[in-house]
């Protein structure tokens, strides 16, 4: 390889000290607020601290007056083609994609954006019309990419395309970026936007007919067979209401999921420091550690530095759509996204970002809608998410990879989720924290319900090996018209557990659902227990429908459960001895809230390892419950 582990580690080293600089100037210099002070002050006043992230967050972000049109740059727009291709995991259309031989747009756009980086910023304007882009768009600091109405810009389906242009050459695997994938560092594919060590950057759109398209659904060869989506490989979910099948999946196809056979065979050969029982542990049984997204947390969790995690070609890591790495003041705005091949928006370790007025659009697997961090002072604002995977998931590192430290300061509010897995979630990567996050206003409208779904409305992920911290969580004002998925879709457990498989519905059915033992079978190191702390829900409205399957046929209801809280389950903790303690979830308040008709009747929520959960005015099923709660 042409790189080596000291550009790596430079490269971010600058990016890291640029954002500790932005940090302190939005600080305004002042001292920082103990954690006690800090913790006292929200608790005092929580939505006036939402209000002041909001007012300052808020202030508009300055660009010099100068455009730079990208067909001054040689930029052409393209004709095209209808194919059949996916539109969700289990739905096949006509697709419209790039006509064969569409000229590339990525000179012209690259050209445009370093211009007007160099003239010392501006507006990068993509004018009505089709525009093919084989490779990423990456932006710099002081550019404004700005989208007007009718701009439809189509992302290559090649994913070579996003291993030419990157700053490290790993070889056979391509020219590769610094990127995060679940939660873990690695070298991998670029992302079709990307941004890394950015200050003062914006993305918009005039409209939701300014569209940027990742094509994950459109085939490879552009007739059949493999499309980005493939790669998730098998679903896993035990009950799935919708979303069931992954789209070309096959069994036996290679995929993220099933080993890759050109990952070592042992843990021995690039991480030769640990003791025998430490790569035993890591690795666990089998050769399930060596399937790529696997493999990824083994190497964080053996120590193995940045340099030697490298993925790209032959590997099946799926890039988000728009991903920015330590970037400052941030806008995005007035846009629609659509069919990711990942994670729609994945900021990391980002400073002052703003998301106002997007269509976040897309329903295949892994289609996140807008997933923050490790970021702090962060406003999502008037957006839409209709997604297969959660509309909005907050995160903060797997694993080992905590250096970017906790998501936080962060207000979610006067936004509409239809389908997905959770509205508004936090985890399950939370290994650093989440602190600070306030949600109002909101409407889980779910006109999908009939067939595809919200799985559950409020939601938090997290096990024994994220661990983490979720403190300070506070929610208000949230309409749920057509309830939440009213069957049960149930988690597999660890053997010995106190909890049995198939009895717990955390992964769909509950309109509040916090899942501390999250896809405990998925982690083969369990040694970092999960605190979960000071959350107040309140006002929360939740409408009936007709129930499609089940006993409960035909009949109305909200939801499965009204409260599914399941705290961390110490007997899945596999480290050393003593073991740490296992805290209770604590300090949870749910208020003023009627979450309609459980199909549950019998058992309208469900709790452990909880202590002192307090419901106060709270109907299910007409009946209004002050009480609380413990297990």
């Amino acid at each position: 390889m042409n790189f080596n582990e000291q550009q790596v580690n430079a490269k971010r080293r600058a990016m890291m000290k640029a954002v500790s600089a932005s940090s302190l100037a939005l600080a305004g210099g002042g001292a920082a607020l103990s954690a006690t002070t800090a913790s006292a002050a929200i608790a005092d006043d929580p939505w006036g601290r939402a209000k002041e992230i909001v007012d300052r967050v808020s202030k508009p972000l300055r660009f010099r007056e100068q455009d730079f049109p990208i067909t001054d740059f040689g930029a052409a727009p393209c004709q095209l083609v209808q194919v059949k291709g996916w539109i969700s995991h289990d739905d096949q259309a006509m697709i419209g994609t790039q006509a064969p031989g569409s000229k590339d747009c990525y000179p012209a756009i690259k050209a445009a954006i370093e211009a007007c980086h160099k003239a010392g910023g501006g507006r990068v304007v993509i004018p009505a019309g089709n525009w093919f882009v084989a490779g990423p768009i990456v932006l710099l600091s002081n550019v404004h990419v700005h989208l007007k109405k009718g701009a439809n810009v189509l992302f290559s389906t090649q994913p070579a395309d996003y291993a030419k242009y990157g700053d490290f050459d790993c070889g056979k695997k391509g020219k590769l970026v610094i990127t995060r994938w679940q939660g873990n560092d690695c070298l991998n594919f670029a992302s079709p936007i990307y941004a890394y060590g950015a200050d003062n950057i914006a993305l918009t759109g005039e409209d939701w007919t300014s569209v940027l398209n990742g094509q994950g659904g459109v085939p490879f060869n552009g007739k059949d067979g493999d499309c980005w989506w493939t790669w998730k490989g098998k679903n896993r979910t035990l009950n799935p209401a919708s979303q069931a099948n992954t789209p070309g999946y096959v069994e036996g196809k290679l995929t993220q999921r099933l080993p890759n056979p050109i990952n070592p065979k042992s843990l021995k050969d690039v991480a030769p420091h640990l003791t025998e029982q430490e790569r035993l542990h890591i690795q666990g049984e089998g050769e399930r550690w060596r399937a790529d997204e696997q493999y990824l947390p083994a190497l964080s969790e053996a120590g193995v530095p940045l340099a030697q995690r490298v993925f790209g070609l032959g590997h099946f890591l799926r890039p988000s759509m728009i991903h920015l790495i330590g970037c400052t003041n941030v806008l995005l705005e007035g846009y629609e996204v659509k069919d990711t091949p990942f994670w729609q928006h994945h900021p990391v370790h980002c400073r002052n970002i703003v998301i106002r007025n997007v269509h976040c659009n897309s329903k295949g697997p892994n289609s996140d809608g807008f997933d923050p961090e490790s970021c702090d002072m962060v406003l999502i604002e008037g957006c839409t998410f209709d997604t297969g995977d959660d509309c909005i998931a907050i995160k903060a590192g797997k694993d080992l990879d905590t250096q970017y430290g906790p998501s936080q300061n962060i207000v979610v509010q006067k936004c509409i989720m239809q389908s997905g897995h959770g509205a508004v979630t936090l985890g399950s990567e939370m290994a650093g924290g989440i602190q600070n996050v306030y949600a109002q206003d909101l409407v889980f409208e779910n006109v999908h319900w009939a067939t595809d779904p919200l799985n559950t409305a409020i939601r938090l992920k997290t096990n024994m090996n994220r661990g983490g911290y979720l403190k300070n969580f506070y929610v208000r004002n949230v309409k749920i018209p057509n309830g939440v998925q009213t069957s049960p879709s149930f988690y597999a457990s660890l053997p010995g557990s106190p909890i049995e498989s198939r009895t717990v519905a955390v992964a769909a059915g509950a309109v509040v659902t916090f899942d501390c033992d999250y896809t405990p079978t998925a982690d083969t190191v369990r040694t970092r227990p999960p605190v979960v702390d000071n959350v107040h829900i309140s006002n929360v409205t939740v409408g009936n429908v007709e129930v499609k399957k089940g006993t409960k046929k035909g009949q109305k209801a909200s939801c499965y459960q009204a409260v599914v809280i399941l705290g961390p389950v110490s007997n899945n903790y596999n480290g050393p001895q003593p073991m740490p303690a296992v805290p209770p979830v604590t300090n949870v308040t749910i208020s003023d809230c009627d979450f309609g008709t459980t199909v549950s009747t019998e058992q309208p929520w469900f709790i452990h390892n909880v202590k002192g959960l307090k419901l106060n005015r709270v109907k299910i099923g007409g009946k209004e419950y002050t009480t609380t709660l413990s297990a």
